[in-house]
């Protein structure tokens, strides 16, 4: 591993320790050639899934932008950071598990959907609004009369 300081390629391993959701490792190392320390993390390297959009491009899939989107149907909601963060990587583990190289973007939206509906109402609402692109006012009734059903029903 490179040293970022001096650039010199011999490093040393001085402590090594898995991250919580045991997805990474985190390394602390030590530059042979100038001695000062810095910290790399390992993490498995994962097959590219292309999403396709509505509009048929095609691009590479981010967690990072999924979370975007929760957070922003989120926003000025108590949900705590770790719900949004747990949700995120539910979605990206079901969509390698699928296996599949390309993904439709709706399928994603309905993930999220499918787990803010969980987490918080409201926030499932808003995203709902601009995932299936409400049109009008009894679109948006209709899917809050059909969350106040499934509430009921379970």
């Amino acid at each position: 591993m490179r040293c970022i300081y001096c650039g010199c390629l011999e490093s040393k391993v001085v402590d090594s320790r898995q991250n919580e959701d045991g997805t990474s490792i985190r390394r602390r190392r030590e530059c042979i050639g100038c001695g000062k320390r810095f910290t790399t993390y390992e993490t498995v390297e994962i097959a590219p899934v292309m999403v396709i959009k509505k509009d048929g491009s095609r691009q590479s899939f981010d967690p990072g932008k999924v979370k975007i989107g929760i957070m922003k149907a989120c926003e000025k909601r108590p949900i705590p950071i770790a719900s949004i963060d747990k949700l995120v990587d539910d979605i990206q583990r079901h969509i390698l598990n699928s296996l599949e190289p390309e993904v439709p973007s709706g399928y994603i939206g309905d993930l999220v959907m499918e787990g803010l509906k969980k987490i918080d109402e409201v926030a499932y609402v808003r995203y709902a609004s601009v995932h299936r692109q409400f049109r009008d006012i009894n679109t948006l009734l209709d899917e809050i009369e059909s969350l106040v059903k499934t509430k009921e029903d379970n």
